[in-house]
């Protein structure tokens, strides 16, 4: 669906000097009355090229469709991932974009029967619960599991109850309501059902990670140690573990749980990797990059169907300029984000040699939610490099500068090399509403905000290839001291 008349004509006006500066959606180093688009420093003819066919060909949703009606779930080593592996190279072969695969082995979890229910007791009747078997997590036996719940908040409150977690099921209970929640509570599914094995409990359960839900559990990966034990684990949906804990305040409560996953030898699978070689600096490379895979619940419209789609139509819309931009862009669609970063840690060893002229690298992974930033993750003037190349993007509503770093999880490998990172934030508020569930589908998509995104997408992506200058390194970790503040949690995929 084409984003309106009024919207390109907003964008055209704005490339043309006439808009207004735009209203900051996150604190900006500068007010952003600095952001004028009088004198240009950058190619309006350009801009117009990238963001007006980005609003108005309906390509990216078009696209989209494609992934996830058309393919669907994509877990790693599924035969969903592979036939999105494929679905790209043509697509990107379509759009005159060379493109070829990197080998990548990646782990092979297979969701099987899963099913739980509170046991009636002299309190009450029994009660089905709404689960999804975490990635990683082993099997049930066959007649599945039983045992008494015991709840907690924290890895630190399982920790101090002991002994008394032994032969229990632990259910890791918490307050998520909104998307920046997710940083903060993330830790439970991810750490907590192996801390609840080490404790010798028999199962775990984790409540969603949620904004909303209509009894949707989410799923999610959870981690083992090498040689340490595994339990079965599961997350549930909100309203079912508000009951468990009201039910556990009135005494105790036995459930069953019945999970037939398994684990299998890993398969062989692959990024794909695309290419626009730079006119005159084609040794420096900007890297955009989202993840192809989905976990195997829902379609991944929004995790990370939508990434994967701004960034392959970025760089259609960037083969298609009269000449190439000044550094070579370079996208990557990394497999195996969601249960393992394999994709990731193979690109970053593949290609340490040419790490160091990686001058810029953006993940797309927080859904297809509309432009409302640019974010940065450099060493000193990285604003002021970028400022100037900020106006085509005020009728999107992303000119300004996010008060977080841009990253991703597929970047961190990339860290050690100091990469800068620049990111273009979008509106993730709802995201979490169907993130890892079988709702994750098309219908949750916006096809306006998605082309906006896409627009802003094509346009920074642009910017960082051609601007004269570079950013700056960003500077190593410090050395560990002293705990400081908590930083504010940022919105991450997984």
């Amino acid at each position: 669906m084409p984003a309106s008349t009024f919207v390109l004509s907003a964008s055209l006006a704005l490339l043309s000097g006439a808009a207004p500066a735009a209203k900051p959606a996150a604190a900006p180093s500068k007010p952003a009355a600095t952001v004028k688009a009088s004198a240009p420093a950058y190619p309006q003819a350009v801009a117009e090229k990238l963001i007006g066919p980005a609003l108005t060909e309906g390509h990216a949703y078009a696209r989209l469709a494609e992934l996830t009606d058309g393919i669907g779930p994509r877990l790693s080593g599924s035969e969903g991932a592979e036939a999105a592996v494929q679905w790209a190279l043509r697509s990107f072969k379509a759009d005159g974009v060379k493109a070829w695969t990197e080998p990548v082995k990646v782990p092979r979890w297979v969701r099987g029967e899963e099913r739980g229910e509170v046991l009636a007791s002299a309190r009450t009747r029994g009660h089905p619960l709404s689960l999804l078997a975490l990635g990683d997590s082993p099997p049930t036996p066959p007649e599945g599991l039983t045992a008494e719940v015991v709840e907690v908040t924290s890895v630190e409150q399982l920790a101090a109850l002991g002994d008394s977690v032994k032969g229990k099921i632990v259910f890791f209970n918490h307050t998520m309501t909104v998307a920046a929640d997710y940083g903060r509570f993330a830790g439970l599914r991810g750490r907590g059902p192996a801390a609840a094995a080490k404790a010798g409990a028999v199962g775990a359960l984790v409540r969603s990670l949620a904004t909303a839900s209509l009894r949707t559990p989410h799923t999610g990966s959870t981690r083992f140690e090498d040689g340490a034990p595994k339990i079965p684990a599961a997350s549930i949906a909100t309203e079912d573990a508000d009951l468990l804990h009201r039910m556990l305040a009135g005494g105790p409560v036995r459930v069953k749980v019945v999970l037939g996953s398994s684990s299998l030898p890993d398969a062989d699978s692959s990024n794909v990797i695309a290419e626009i070689r730079g006119r005159e600096k084609p040794q420096e490379i900007v890297l955009i990059g989202a993840h192809l895979d989905s976990w195997d619940v829902g379609t991944g419209a929004h995790d990370d169907g939508a990434g994967v789609v701004m960034v392959m139509e970025a760089a259609r819309l960037l083969a298609k300029l009269p000449q190439a931009p000044r550094r070579t862009v370079r996208v990557v669609l990394f497999m195996n984000e969601e249960n393992g970063l394999r994709g990731a840690r193979a690109y970053a060893e593949a290609h340490a040699a040419e790490l160091p002229r990686h001058v810029a690298a953006m993940e797309m992974d927080a859904g297809g939610g509309r432009p409302v930033a640019v974010s940065l993750r450099a060493g000193a003037g990285g604003q002021d490099l970028v400022r100037p190349w900020l106006p085509p993007l005020v009728a999107l509503g992303a000119a300004n500068f996010s008060a977080r770093e841009a990253g991703g999880a597929d970047l961190s490998p990339m860290g050690p090399a100091r990469v800068p990172f620049f990111g273009v934030e979008v509106d993730s508020s709802r995201y979490f509403d169907v993130h890892h569930t079988h709702a994750d589908t098309l219908d949750k998509v916006d096809p306006q905000d998605l082309a906006r995104s896409t627009a802003a997408v094509a346009w920074v992506t642009y910017a960082l290839a051609e601007m004269p200058g570079t950013l700056v390194r960003p500077e190593p970790p410090a050395q560990p001291g002293p705990p400081a503040a908590a930083p504010q949690p940022k919105v991450s995929g997984h």
